[in-house]
């Protein structure tokens, strides 16, 4: 069965077969697929889950086994390729025999193929196209720890197709380190009786015995921690000098993890010239053939310093390896929903991960892990890391979800479920590009969309784009933005796409490789349905292929000539199509605002500098800027911006409180940026009322015209408000502004601008919320009085500020006086501030007689000699008030 050719790599495949660990677990895992129909299979790396379970599976190894059909997904393209070559180099086989791959753009099959190793973005594909997976017999899905949202969604996809239509479909879900019980109840209920509570059977598989040692090499200072994509270049030149280290402390070919691929161009220049190793940078977006000579290994030749992103945790292994430098970083997707961004964010490894690239260095000999941080921090770490569903971009998973029959995916078996604000999000957007339907069922429409291999938004941007500039040229573009341009191709995507075409590095060549592969996409099936451009939340996106009736995108592409636009009105236009929200006008040197309500930056130097209108393609917001940087964009123009956008636009009235008065006027927006504004000379009178409250709300009821006398009133509300509570009406500010309509209507209704606010009477107006209903208004002079009629005749101000009511009185005025006045019933005694003859405060007492008795004496004796014009008597409790000096009496 195994078409061996007798040659030496024969007897090495042979060996290497019966070397390979999981052997030992092989008949559990096919005994438990035998009784349940799904296991989960745990078995560190170096094991040969990826390789033998797959072959054994199949029937091409092993005794007895009948040949099935088995598909294994991976969650990258370079762990696809890699596990097929190395599958088929164990039968003695090329790629493309009995053992093949397809990922986006590259496929290597027969008629001969049993096992096919695909990503799970192709899975996703196949399940849509084909929810049976006819003449398919077992699907393996390896490295399930990593939580991507494909990988998760194609779980939730195979357990309903094993529960309605294919119960004899196997599934194996394998990971070197897992939540095997999550994935065992996921798997259990999702299978042959699902929802008994039952649970699939979890096979371990022993590890290769290599030890690695671990040594801690954390930075001699504190570094700071990551944010956004920003990595402190501290710890990379840290990183930098433990590869060093490593070289001169062991022996072997060292693994450096780095979390993406700017951090590894960075290592790479900082490890130029290093004497007698070679500097290998390996990640999603390396050369095949780099990648291939990675895996492959050397024989006797230099040492190997391997830069690699996560894609080398799993699934690969890299030969000679005997040292792991790890410096403790990830990249993670997240998405800012409230400004319709997404970006990968840099993050601490998870346990997990540290693990697993750790293992890396044991695979085939005892080898060692140099660990960037202190151990100390171990312990803080992540066990797992963060599902992806939890804090992507959910829109492709929505229309995937949608287009399975599962609008709300809530009857998904998902280790985790989507959140509810990033699922709403998400249906927003796949109902404005005619993916939905208002119920969130998937489109005529959305169902092609799902089928291009894109994310939803690129999809539209690829049907409506080719309608308007060819086929060609729209997928060009759409290539472009789905996998983002090298750095050094600059951030004008018309520039990245004139270098792309002429140029000769690897990224042009896939991008080359995926433009003919959406070109024969789009044409397939003609440009699409028409709707999207202009699609208004509710359309369902029915629309005839071709029928672009009602499409502002269309017609405005028919009156500008498609066929003669240049490559920058092109750009920009795809650009805006994917990226409605981020039309981005000019409001300064280089600052924009996205119609998303976002501010934009450029660059210093940035060639788009100057332009008018911008459709931004890739942006992220540093933690600590307040506005986005634009990474891509294409220069375009307002009618293009507002073609493509035009289901953000709006044309209406707007009245509101701004620059500190009424604001009216009609304007024309697109989402968030003014297009036009024009006076109005007769607003709705109840949107002036409300603009006027706002301006009341932020300024404060001192709008009004507050004269000595309203502050009094106001001073003397509140005080019994406070002392003796209802009826008395609070009038703090919250309280007023909360009660506007019952003491302000009347105003408000004839104000239309602040002069008429500043013109009110706000004492007047006040004395509306006085209890006049209850007959209490009558009695505020008597328990509040404005003033207090003393011994000497006169009649003294009340002050009734915060605190305890205020009596400031010439000490002469009182005498003769026993007591203490009162207000408020009787309740609140005043508190006298006793004044010299000069108005000077003397003393302050709330208790007359007392001071009268032990305070008198002491003030007396300071201050008869300074006005010895003032009577000073012995005994001022009888003595005779006045307000004059001695002669004058």
């Amino acid at each position: 069965m195994t078409h061996r050719s007798g040659t030496a790599d024969a007897d090495a495949a042979d060996a290497a077969l019966g070397r390979l660990p999981v052997r030992e677990a092989l008949p559990a895992l096919l005994r438990a697929l035998d009784e349940r129909g799904a296991a989960v299979l745990c078995a560190p790396p170096g094991t040969g889950k990826t390789t033998l379970v797959p072959l054994v599976l199949a029937g091409l190894v092993g005794d007895g086994q009948p040949v099935r059909r088995v598909l294994v997904a991976e969650p990258r393209r370079i762990a696809a390729r890699a596990a097929a070559r190395r599958m088929a180099w164990l039968l003695g086989e090329r790629v493309g025999g009995r053992v093949g791959f397809t990922v986006r753009g590259e496929r290597q099959v027969s008629r001969e193929t049993v096992v096919q190793v695909v990503t799970t973005g192709v899975l996703l594909q196949r399940l849509q196209h084909d929810q049976e997976l006819a003449g398919v017999d077992a699907v393996v899905l390896d490295e399930c720890h990593e939580r991507h949202l494909d990988a998760d969604t194609a779980a939730a996809f195979l357990l309903d197709v094993r529960a309605a239509l294919r119960p004899e479909l196997r599934l194996v879900a394998a990971s070197a380190t897992t939540d095997a019980e999550g994935w065992a109840r996921l798997l259990g209920d999702g299978g042959e009786g699902g929802g008994d509570g039952a649970t699939a059977p979890v096979v371990s598989a022993p590890g290769v015995s290599h030890p690695v040692e671990v040594v801690w090499a954390p930075p001699a200072r504190p570094v700071r921690p990551p944010h956004g994509m920003r990595v402190d270049p501290a710890l990379l030149e840290h990183v930098a000098s433990v590869v060093r280290r490593a070289l001169r402390e062991r022996e072997g070919d060292v693994l450096c993890f780095l979390p993406g691929v700017a951090e590894i161009a960075r290592v790479a220049g900082m490890l130029a010239g290093l004497d007698g190793a070679e500097v290998l940078q390996v990640h999603g977006r390396a050369p095949a053939a780099v990648q291939e000579a990675v895996l492959a290994g050397t024989d006797g030749g230099p040492r190997r310093v391997v830069l690699a992103t996560s894609v080398a945790e799993s699934s690969l292994t890299v030969p000679g390896v005997r040292v792991v430098v790890d410096c403790g970083l990830a990249r993670e997707p997240r998405m800012d929903h409230a400004r319709g961004l997404s970006a990968l964010t840099t993050v601490r490894a998870s346990r997990a991960a540290a693990r697993q690239r750790a293992g890396r260095a044991g695979r085939e000999a005892p080898g060692t892990v140099y660990r960037c941080w202190p151990e100390a921090e171990d312990a803080r770490l992540p066990r797992f890391p963060s599902p992806e569903i939890a804090g992507a971009d959910l829109t492709a998973f929505a229309l995937q979800a949608a287009c399975w029959g599962a609008p709300d995916a809530s009857g998904l078996a998902l280790l985790d479920p989507p959140p509810a604000g990033a699922m709403t999000a998400a249906r927003e957007v796949l109902t404005a590009i005619g993916a939905v339907d208002a119920a969130g069922r998937a489109t005529e429409r959305g169902t092609r969309m799902a089928r291009l291999g894109l994310h939803p938004r690129l999809a539209r941007a690829l049907l409506d784009g080719a309608r308007e500039v060819g086929a060609r040229r729209a997928a060009e573009v759409v290539a472009l933005l789905s996998e983002e341009p090298p750095r050094e191709y600059g951030d004008d995507l018309a520039g990245a796409w004139r270098t792309a075409r002429r140029g000769g590095d690897p990224y042009a060549s896939r991008w080359r490789q995926e433009v003919r592969r959406l070109e024969r996409a789009v044409t397939a099936g003609g440009t699409g349905p028409g709707p999207s451009a202009a699609a208004s939340p509710g359309a369902d996106g029915d629309a005839k292929d071709g029928d672009a009736k009602g499409d502002p995108a269309a017609d405005h592409g028919r009156r500008t000539g498609a066929c003669t636009r240049s490559d920058d009105a092109v750009a920009g236009l795809v650009a805006a199509l994917a990226f409605p929200e981020r039309v981005a006008r000019r409001r300064g040197e280089r600052a924009y605002l996205m119609a998303a309500g976002t501010g934009a930056e450029l660059s210093e130097g940035s060639r788009l500098g100057g332009s008018d209108w911008l459709a931004v393609a890739v942006a992220d917001r540093p933690v600590t800027s307040a506005s986005a940087r634009v990474r891509l964009a294409a220069v375009t123009d307002e009618a293009t911006a507002r073609a493509a956008a035009a289901a953000l636009g709006s044309d209406g009235e707007e009245v509101r409180w701004a620059e500190g008065d009424v604001l009216a006027r009609r304007v024309s927006r697109l989402g968030a940026i003014e297009l036009v504004a024009r006076p109005l000379t007769a607003p709705d009178p109840a949107l002036v009322r409300d603009a006027l409250l706002e301006g009341l709300r932020r300024e404060g009821p001192g709008l009004l015209r507050w004269s000595s006398g309203a502050i009094s009133l106001r001073q003397r509300l509140a005080f019994l408000h406070r002392e003796l509570g209802a009826p008395w009406p609070d009038v703090s500010d919250a309280a007023l502004l909360e009660r506007a309509d019952d003491w302000l209507g009347v105003e408000l209704g004839r104000a239309r601008r602040r002069a008429d606010l500043e013109r009110v009477d706000a004492g007047q107006a006040l004395s509306r919320l006085l209890p006049w209903a209850t007959g209490d208004a009558g009695r505020l002079d008597e328990l509040a009085p404005e003033r207090i009629e003393v011994p000497s005749g006169s009649r003294v101000r009340v002050d009734y500020g915060e605190g305890q009511p205020v009596l400031a009185v010439k000490l002469q005025e009182l005498f003769g006086r026993q007591q203490t006045p009162r207000i408020a019933g009787g309740r609140v005694p005043l508190l006298v501030h006793l004044l010299s003859p000069a108005g000077r405060p003397a003393a302050v007492t709330a208790d007359l007689a007392s001071f009268w008795k032990d305070g008198y004496r002491s003030v007396r004796a300071e201050l008869r000699g300074r006005y010895p014009k003032h009577p000073w008597p012995e005994d001022p409790a009888t003595a005779e008030p006045t307000r004059r000096t001695n002669p004058r009496r």
